[in-house]
């Protein structure tokens, strides 16, 4: 057989406690979909090897290549706020691991291959729909300078799963920096397994923190790091509209990639109480609760760590508090650098944070196409006569010309010239982004056989700060409200 990986595996050698050793269920009929070349290259992958009979095979689990140590990961989790000690991979089963040509490790995952020791009276398959929508959707998200878990492969099983209806299956070849998440600590926290917890962390330290081993106390600023992460990464979140759906703790990586595409989904007009998930009846996960929840979460993983910390249990709650603090100083930072760029401010005044939310509060008051405004800012920018454009997505123009006067005095404090600051603008002001119904449509198509509508989309959301004539941006015709669900 051909060397596909050269897997070292140190997620495996951790031991029984963190994994069940599983094999892949095989599969009738492999049939390669989609490969991902570029990140194969990355990899340190031959991609010519992988669009082979056998490589499909290798992709879908029917044969095991060598060096892999297929197991599944044992996690627990919040979900939706309620604890479950025991959750783990219950459609997915960790290959190994490789070193790619930056010198980084990744985990090659795959996802929807069948049965493990988690799965919990489920079948471990996943449908063709939701496997093509996280492969297009965490590329999207890469392309997007978003920290994400990438796709490497699609690949038909040639078998039936049974939902609601009977679909075609998958198996998804997903790519992650790790796959430990909040629920993985949280798993032997539980359980009173301290060892384990302290081994774990150790672990992550190594692989992502290696500076925090250096540290006064490692764990603390183990939790730091993690906490910086989230921050960044939520404020990415919202800079692009996205909205993650699911944000349990056991759908939190410590990496602080995006990870478990499930019921996400892009705004079209802006609305912080934006809810995707079909079960998310509360609200729990709406879009403006991103930053909080991802507190709630990373004080779960601190409540792991707190007998880590080399100090009493007053202190170490204290200092566990002010590292939390620190999350939401990192926050409102990015979210206000963010913002800013995307309103062509290099520097930072007092006022920009009112500036920003007064502009966010009326596109959501008059049903703003969150990816349009911020794209025709950019010509507003340069020139006052691109300011009906922008307007034009407002029921009430007014709304926008009254803000943009207090804009345009704000760019007016600013150095750069107005060309440069368009250009500035359109490098972080998508003109694309994964539409609701664009997504839809594709995914239909490739359900009666046909790709080319995924593979051209596709293609457009690789290269989502240019302008594609062949992806209209203009937001959908109005219709109910998009919902996802879990598995999709």
């Amino acid at each position: 057989m051909t060397r596909y990986f050269a897997f070292d595996n140190s997620y495996a050698r951790l031991g029984p406690s963190f994994h069940r050793r599983t094999h892949p269920t095989v599969v009738d009929r492999p049939r390669l979909l989609l490969l991902n070349r570029p990140l194969a290259e990355e990899l340190g992958l031959d991609p010519e090897a992988f669009a082979t009979d056998e490589g499909a095979r290798i992709l879908a689990g029917n044969e095991i290549p060598e060096g892999a140590e297929p197991l599944a990961a044992a996690y627990a989790g919040h979900q939706f706020g309620n604890f479950v000690p025991q959750l783990g991979d219950g459609r997915a089963i960790l290959l190994g691991e490789v070193v790619d040509r930056n010198g980084q490790r990744r985990d090659i995952q795959l996802k929807g291959s069948g049965p493990t020791p988690f799965s919990r009276s489920g079948d471990g398959r996943a449908a063709l729909g939701p496997v093509l929508r996280e492969y297009l959707v965490s590329e999207a998200m890469a392309a997007l300078n978003v920290p994400t878990t990438r796709a490497l492969a699609a690949v038909a099983t040639g078998e039936a799963v049974y939902r609601d209806e009977v679909l075609p299956g998958a198996v998804l070849t997903r790519v992650a920096s790790s796959h430990v998440r909040v629920g993985t600590f949280q798993f032997f926290a539980a359980r009173g397994d301290q060892e384990s917890v302290r081994r774990l962390a150790n672990y992550v330290i190594a692989r992502h923190d290696p500076g925090a081993a250096e540290a006064p106390n490692p764990y603390q600023a183990l939790l730091e790091g993690v906490c910086r992460r989230q921050a960044r990464l939520v404020a990415q979140w919202m800079q692009v509209g996205f909205v993650h759906g699911v944000m349990n703790t056991d759908n939190m990586s410590i990496s602080g990639e995006t990870i478990d595409y499930g019921p996400c989904a892009f705004m079209d007009a802006y609305d912080p109480a934006t809810v995707f998930s079909s079960i998310d009846r509360n609200g729990r996960y709406a879009c403006a609760n991103q930053p909080m929840i991802a507190k709630w979460n990373l004080a779960r993983l601190a409540e792991c760590l707190l007998p880590l910390f080399d100090s009493g249990p007053e202190a170490a709650v204290e200092e566990a508090y002010r590292i939390l603090h620190g999350f939401t100083q990192t926050f409102k930072s990015a979210y206000l650098s963010g913002f800013g760029a995307k309103l062509g401010l290099q520097t930072q005044r007092d006022g920009d944070a009112a500036l920003i939310e007064s502009l966010l509060e009326r596109m959501a008051q008059q049903r703003a196409d969150f990816t349009l405004t911020f794209r025709r800012l950019g010509p507003a920018a340069e020139s006052t006569d691109a300011f009906e454009a922008v307007a034009a997505l407002f029921d009430d123009p007014a709304a926008f010309m009254d803000w943009a006067e207090g804009w345009r005095a704000r760019l007016d404090q600013e150095p750069m010239e107005p060309g440069a600051r368009r250009h500035a603008m359109d490098r972080v002001n998508p003109a694309i982004i994964p539409r609701n119904h664009l997504v839809e449509t594709v995914l239909a198509a490739a359900g009666e056989g046909d790709l080319k509508p995924f593979e051209d989309l596709s293609r457009a959301l690789s290269a989502p700060y240019q302008a594609s004539p062949d992806h209209e941006a203009a937001p959908p015709p109005p219709a109910q409200p998009y919902r996802t669900f879990c598995g999709t």
